[in-house]
């Protein structure tokens, strides 16, 4: 197992999209051939183009995934935060990073190299058919939340966000964001100006913002703010 892995973390691997259909002992061995990584905000991880060396879980902090236009400008494709992973695709071709990665935070990640991963799999074939059945389930949510999204109004969209992101079930909490506010317009598909509407609009059931840390008040009142919104939305379209 890798070294300075705490029991939190492995609740949180466990329940990761490539990882959750994995069995005890089969995980076992793949944290053993895992590392703890510990980048700064503003660090690449890796560069578009570059091998495809590894796979990532977020124990902590926030990824943006980029490219690079033919204009020089720079897309994003992503942002990750704790208990996701990314760049498990291109590391099972064992191709090139399709995409760049930064540090949008100081971050602690999880890094499992993909020749380790190949030796693991070659040794135990069910290894990678769970990997891939746990790795579909979680693409078929994704369509789902992409179709729910859409229907969502922003402040919805933000507050389920936030809830996603809430490490308690009830009560008041803290939880810390990007620095950069357009990362997480794009994300939810908004606009900057229309995010900052939401976070207006999220005030109102206790929920402050400031910089890159965000107060919830009261978990429950948003979770409550979030199903009358969209009751509403399902009367009106009804």
């Amino acid at each position: 197992m890798a070294i300075g892995l705490t029991g939190n973390d492995l609740e949180l691997i466990s329940k990761t999209a490539i990882l959750g259909g994995v069995g005890d002992q089969p995980l076992t061995e793949l944290l053993s051939d895992a590392v703890i990584k510990t980048p700064e905000r503003g660090e690449v991880l890796f560069v578009q183009g570059d091998p495809a060396s590894a796979f990532y879980v977020v124990l902590d902090g926030w990824i943006k995934l980029y490219r690079m236009t033919v204009a020089g400008e720079e897309a994003v494709v992503g942002i990750f935060t704790k208990g996701q992973s990314f760049a498990e695709a291109a590391a099972f071709t064992a191709g090139m990073f399709p995409v760049s990665a930064e540090c949008v935070t100081d971050a602690r990640l999880l890094m499992f190299p993909s020749n380790r991963l190949f030796d693991r799999i070659r040794q135990n074939p069910e290894l990678g058919l769970s990997m891939l059945a746990s790795t579909s389930q979680h693409l078929h949510g994704l369509v789902h939340q992409i179709q729910q999204l859409k229907a969502h109004t922003g402040a919805q969209r933000l507050a389920e966000f936030m809830l996603a992101l809430a490490p308690v079930e009830a009560g008041a909490c803290t939880i810390a964001l990007p620095y950069d506010k357009a990362l997480i317009a794009g994300h939810l598909g908004m606009k900057p100006e229309s995010l900052s509407r939401a976070i207006a609009r999220l005030k109102e059931v206790g929920v402050t913002v400031k910089r890159n840390m965000a107060t919830i008040h009261d978990v429950d009142r948003l979770r409550n703010f979030f199903e009358q919104e969209r009751a509403e939305v399902l009367r009106s379209r009804s």
